[in-house]
């Protein structure tokens, strides 16, 4: 399949593009390789997928991959309404993967417009671009934040999502408003998927997983919100990605017809972890203990996660395989690597 996978130096995007010409998909990369976290790391991602960070940069040309015969990368805006559409036209997709957004919940405090240029309006172009290109199958990246202040655990895609915590929660749940919208006027196929604490190679700087390994590794003191009395779903990078590319590729299935176009999932470990439990890990794969400084509860946080994957589990198999200290594990073995030394500032 021809497939557009936008955000694809992002943290899941460029596991998900990388998965995907794997299996001999032909794929269109975007990004805008914003300054979010440190440039470098996105382009080091794409480098992976045969892409230089000279070429990266240059906004007006589209790459033919020289490691790759089956990839493209293009650096734009999902927001731009005069190149998306282009770029559409021009390469006629099969299925479109949105795993772009301004991510992460604290940051939406400081920086709101992003959200709502990325999320919202960025999001809107992409709808309106599957429906007039007939778009077979539009799979887009939500995220558990939209739980917000929600009791019921574990979480149910059929749980009430009206009190969200933070305007990135909202960005995220105003995707799904949107395309039941489209869904439900243009039979534009939609799958939205709720992501729960994703964690691995690759990662972001300001997610968990990197701040906690970072700081133990340069013997610095960590930040632990709410005293420690936090718990996550989290998940494994690869488990995400083969969930996503089971319902990229499973073209035949009698999930999706003219009646019910939409579907919602949660997608994540199935399993709650408790934050003190996750920062042990660290330190045992590490050797090294944390210096921990407790926290109170930070704006726009949740106490506890936890998914109920039974839907995905029923329509496409999914079963997320790997255990907390495998990922652990593979996570800090990658930090080392593409560090090198462990007292090196990013």
């Amino acid at each position: 399949m021809r497939i557009l996978v936008t955000g694809c130096a992002g943290f899941i995007g460029h596991h998900l593009t990388q998965n995907l010409i794997k299996n001999h998909h032909f794929v269109v990369g975007i990004d805008n390789l914003n300054d979010y976290y440190n440039v470098k790391l996105k382009l080091d991602r794409l480098k992976e997928l045969g892409i230089d960070s000279v070429n990266a940069l240059n906004k007006n040309k589209a790459l033919q991959s020289c490691s790759y015969n089956n990839f493209k990368f293009v650096r734009t805006w999902v927001e731009d309404r005069k190149r998306l559409p282009e770029l559409f036209k021009s390469e006629k997709f099969d299925v479109v993967c949105n795993m772009a957004a301004q991510a992460g919940v604290r940051y939406s405090l400081e920086n709101p417009e992003a959200y709502v240029d990325s999320n919202i309006v960025g999001f809107l172009n992409i709808l309106e671009c599957c429906k007039d290109h007939k778009i077979k199958h539009l799979v887009y990246a939500s995220s558990s934040s939209v739980y917000g202040i929600n009791k019921t655990i574990p979480f149910k895609t059929t749980d009430s999502v009206d009190q969200p915590i933070s305007l990135y929660a909202a960005t995220k749940k105003s995707n799904e408003l949107m395309a039941h919208t489209y869904s439900h006027l243009y039979g534009l196929k939609t799958t939205g998927l709720r992501f729960f604490t994703v964690y691995g190679p690759w990662g972001r700087p300001d997610m968990a997983m990197f701040l906690f390994t970072d700081a133990i590794l340069n013997h610095k003191p960590i930040k632990v919100f709410n005293h420690g009395k936090l718990e996550r779903d989290f998940t494994y990078v690869d488990d995400i990605v083969h969930g996503i590319t089971q319902i990229v590729e499973n073209r035949h299935t009698t999930v999706y017809d003219s009646e019910n176009p939409y579907h919602l999932y949660n997608i994540g470990n199935s399993k709650s972890v408790k934050l003190l439990d996750f920062i042990e890990a660290i330190e045992d794969e590490i050797g090294l203990k944390a210096s921990k400084e407790m926290m109170p509860m930070q704006p726009g946080d949740v106490e506890k996660t936890w998914a109920d994957v039974s839907g995905l589990e029923k329509d496409y198999n999914y079963r997320p395989n790997t255990p907390i200290k495998s990922g652990v594990k593979k996570f800090v073995a990658w930090y080392k690597t593409y560090y090198g030394n462990a007292n090196e500032q990013y």
